[in-house]
C-alpha cells in the first residue's frame, strides 16, 4: 500500500494576502477556493508536485499560529533558475548556497508574508526523472483549472 502525503495545512493570518502569494508571486495554482459555512479554505499545488498546501480557516488551521511552519522544502531541477523566477516575482529570497556540489546540496529559501518558512533545494535529477511524469501533471492542473 503507498502512504502519500497530498496536503499540508499552512496557518496564515490572511487567507485573500496568502493566495495572493502562493499564487501570483511564488507561481503555485490556485486548485480551488471554498467557502461556506463550515470554512474558507483555498488549494494551492506547486507545478509538478503531488502534494499541495491548504490556507483558510480549517480547525487545523486555527490551532497553529500564522506563521509557525518552518522548513517547509521545495526541490527544483536548476535552483538559478528558481531563484531568478521568484525573485523576478518579487519574492525576497535569501542567496544560494551550496553546501554539497553533487546533485541535493545547493539551497536558498524564503518565508510567506506570515513568516511561514520554505527551503528549495536544488535536485538536477528532477529535470530528467520528475516525480511524477509531466503527462500526469499537465492533466492534473487542467482538471483543477476546469473545476475552479
Amino acid at each position: 500500500m503507498d502512504w502519500t502525503l497530498e496536503v499540508v495545512v499552512l496557518p496564515v493570518s490572511d487567507l485573500d494576502r496568502a493566495v495572493a502569494f502562493y499564487r501570483d508571486q511564488v507561481g503555485f495554482t490556485l486548485d480551488h477556493r471554498t467557502t461556506n459555512e463550515h470554512m474558507d479554505v483555498a488549494q494551492l499545488t506547486p507545478r509538478g508536485s503531488g502534494a499541495s498546501i491548504v490556507v483558510g480557516t480549517l480547525p487545523a488551521q486555527n490551532e497553529m499560529a500564522p506563521g509557525s511552519m518552518r522548513g517547509l522544502q521545495l526541490c527544483v531541477a536548476d535552483a538559478g533558475a528558481a531563484h531568478a523566477e521568484l525573485a523576478g516575482r518579487g519574492v525576497p529570497v535569501s542567496d544560494p548556497q551550496v553546501l554539497d556540489p553533487r546533485d541535493g546540496g545547493t539551497f536558498f529559501g524564503f518565508a510567506d508574508p506570515d513568516g511561514n518558512t520554505w527551503a528549495i533545494q536544488e535536485l538536477r535529477v528532477r529535470g530528467e526523472r520528475p516525480l511524477i511524469p509531466r503527462v500526469d501533471a499537465d492533466a492534473a492542473r487542467a482538471w483543477a483549472q476546469h473545476a475552479s
